[in-house]
């Protein structure tokens, strides 16, 4: 949003709470500063805040989140009906969404009907007649069942956060909540967490103060309901929102709410001057800034430890040099209560090359006897967020400072700045640290030796799979399948099947069993070779290791496959084997039949029920390069025309096959047309070039720099 639309809002704001609040006197007792309380008036927070939302127009009839008389007008359903039907429609709603289609999507797109689509993805008994305690043991009954699906029960956190923000961005705040207790679950913190982040993104995307101000309402209303439930407002919930005013300036909504969540919960005060802080340095206010940091450097015999510790690490992250070193000469750093704030502290030195005070303050943690492994953190802390500096000189620095303070970096803060070096890519210096700290005795764990893995996969390094390979088996280290995988992935990459192959039997030695995923990296290894002779052994192995093949393994059979009766033996052999049939799967039988020149039954494949309706455009555009890449540029275009009619887009990957395989003259326009359906710069940069590929063959440069 503009600022000016921030400070429109604003003033709607301040227009809608002045004559519901008045001046407010701090509590007896309460050791709070005025400027870190709101002058507002919220000796009924809740009524002022309903008058605010009131006066702007936002304001609807408040329906509870568990009232059986509440409506759910996105989904046009009576929640309060009971009936078959209503449950079913519901069910269809939320089993559309969950397939990842649009509510008002067509048939056409959906790829299945309604009833199937339930039956596959939302296989979830209703509870609306049945009591508390049916419902306990309804779920019990069903937990195994549901045990593998994301829904709800996963343990997937960011999986449940997915199905969450889909049903809100679709349904909308109020009938996600009433969707959930349709389905027999309360809402949750996790759950409400999620409702208000998806409300604070549509504010904070909006050009329209209205929007901006109903958003507002309704994260109020979601707070309201959380507290009606029992829940504290803790930080996950009011930080984002506090963040999305300071971003907007909205001085006064800040204050109004910052009053409201004290009110609710007294011990918030201290960070909320973290807060504060950070307000009045985003709005440029140096009278206030000023004000609070002689009040925390006021030394008056109340106790404000939490609140400094707070305000200094707002100032540390924003960076404000001069207030910080002035408050550095006053507070005893040493004494601050958590040593991650201390950290924080020493990230500014970096940013800001402050040496000195960084080697002071490391000397005066030293002398009072500090933690080792907190000193060695503060070490890291400062040499990493030095500007400009190479890992080189980063890890110099890192090991003069604990030789000089005759520290020894702890296992925390070696692991860190060995990720640190795979961020960069520098893998050479990532195995140094890995051996120095195997010699002096620390145990590296599997998530830093797993960095270590994938920073060599990215950097293209795959020779150096043996050196690591050397250091586990020399540091008794125990990897993991996936530690092996990996591995085994590297020296297929690099063509050493024979060192892989060698690692599938040191699995065996220390009692690992092989997955297909490694034996997948094998095959793929071989087919990229063209010797097919020896993929095809590496299916044998399997079968003879009792691994079972999966979906890649079918999809790597498949894809290259050179004759129709090839394809249809792997597809029943798959099928026979229980193995689930993905969207790699699909693909493999739209490009394998497009291969052996069978077209019809390439097209064929998109009629296959089994196809999710969110992985349909996808494959769709599979299909458009399959065609295109064997001639077939009429189909192809007639497929493309027929994604963009139904409100779709073909992937990139597509639309470059496509600018690619014109071999006509006078297609210029259609080239260009498709050039600005490019997504992502990288595409956009290759499909400029096979269109200038295009002009030079048929001498249409000219053409080219008028477009």
């Amino acid at each position: 949003m503009p600022r000016s639309k921030a400070k429109k809002l604003s003033s709607l704001f301040s227009s809608a709470v002045k004559t519901a609040t008045t001046k407010a006197s701090s509590p007896a007792g309460d050791a709070t500063p005025k400027h870190f309380v709101s002058s507002l008036d919220t000796s009924s927070p809740t009524a002022s805040a309903f008058k605010f939302l009131k006066r702007c127009s936002v304001m609807s009839p408040k329906p509870s989140a568990l009232s059986k008389k509440s409506t759910l007008p996105s989904l046009k359903l009576d929640a309060a009906s009971d009936s078959e039907d209503s449950t079913k429609q519901l069910s269809e709603e939320i089993s559309h969404i969950l397939c990842g289609g649009a509510l008002d999507s067509s048939a056409d797109l959906q790829g299945t009907d309604d009833e199937h689509s339930l039956k596959k993805v939302l296989e979830i008994p209703w509870f609306s007649k049945l009591s508390h305690h049916d419902i306990s043991v309804q779920r019990k009954d069903v937990s195994r069942a549901r045990k593998q699906k994301w829904i709800y029960k996963s343990s997937h956190g960011n999986r449940f956060n997915r199905l969450v923000t889909m049903c809100g961005q679709k349904l909308g705040t109020e009938a996600t909540m009433q969707v959930f207790v349709k389905l027999g679950r309360e809402t949750g913190i996790k759950e409400y967490n999620a409702l208000i982040r998806i409300c604070i993104e549509k504010a904070m995307t909006s050009n329209d103060e209205d929007i901006a101000l109903e958003q507002t309402h309704k994260v109020f209303r979601l707070f309201e309901s959380m507290r009606e439930q029992g829940f504290q407002i803790e930080e996950a919930a009011y930080g984002p929102f506090l963040m999305y005013l300071i971003q907007m300036g909205l001085v006064q909504e800040f204050h109004f709410f910052c009053e409201v969540f004290r009110k609710w919960n007294p011990r918030l005060i201290s960070r909320l001057g973290y807060y504060e802080m950070l307000l009045w340095i985003g709005v440029n206010n140096e009278e206030k800034i000023r004000e609070i940091c002689n009040y925390i450097a006021l030394d008056d015999g109340e106790d404000k430890s939490n609140l400094r510790d707070n305000c200094l690490l707002a100032l540390c992250e924003s960076d404000r040099k001069t207030e910080l070193l002035q408050l550095l000469e006053i507070v005893d750093i040493t004494k601050l209560s958590r040593p991650d704030y201390v950290a924080n502290i020493f990230k500014s030195f970096g940013r800001l090359l402050l040496e000195s005070f960084a080697e002071k303050f490391f000397v005066a943690f030293k002398t009072c006897d500090c933690e080792a492994e907190n000193i060695s953190k503060f070490i890291f802390s400062y040499v990493v967020s030095i500007p400009n500096l190479v890992v080189e000189d980063v890890v110099s620095k890192f090991k003069n400072f604990h030789a000089k303070l005759e520290v020894a970096p702890s296992s925390t803060t070696y692991e860190e700045l060995i990720t640190y070096c795979c961020d960069s890519l520098e893998v050479h210096a990532a195995l140094d640290l890995v051996d120095e700290m195997c010699e002096v005795g620390l145990t590296l764990s599997l998530e830093a030796l797993h960095s270590v893995l994938h920073a060599t996969e990215a950097s293209f390094d795959f020779n150096l799979v043996h050196r690591i390979y050397s250091v586990i088996c020399h540091h008794g280290m125990k990897p993991n399948n996936e530690t092996f995988r990996i591995m085994i992935n590297m020296c297929a990459k690099m063509k050493d099947f024979k060192g892989a192959y060698s690692m599938l039997e040191d699995l065996k030695k220390i009692n690992l069993t092989p997955t297909a995923g490694m034996y997948n990296a094998i095959m793929a290894g071989y087919f990229q070779k063209k010797n097919t002779y020896a993929a095809l052994m590496v299916l044998k192995q399997m079968k003879l290791d009792d691994v079972k093949p999966d979906s890649q393994t079918y999809s790597y059979l498949i894809s290259h496959c050179d004759c129709e009766e090839d394809i249809i033996k792997y597809y029943e052999e798959l099928k026979c084997f229980g193995v689930v049939i993905t969207k790699q799967i699909f693909m493999s039988l739209i490009n394998a039949y497009a291969t052996c020149g069978q077209f019809e039954k390439a097209k064929q494949v998109l009629s296959d029920k089994g196809i999710p309706v969110k992985n349909l455009n996808e494959i769709k555009s599979v299909l458009v390069s399959a065609l295109a890449s064997h001639g077939q540029m009429s189909d192809a275009l007639d497929l493309y025309e027929e994604i963009k009619q139904a409100g779709c887009s073909l992937e990139s990957k597509a639309l470059k096959i496509l600018i690619e395989h014109f071999q006509s003259d006078g297609e210029l326009g259609r080239l260009l047309q498709l050039l600005k359906e490019l997504k992502g710069l990288e595409h956009w940069v290759d499909g400029c070039c096979r269109v200038i590929l295009y002009c030079v063959q048929y001498k249409h440069l000219s053409n080219l720099r008028m477009n």
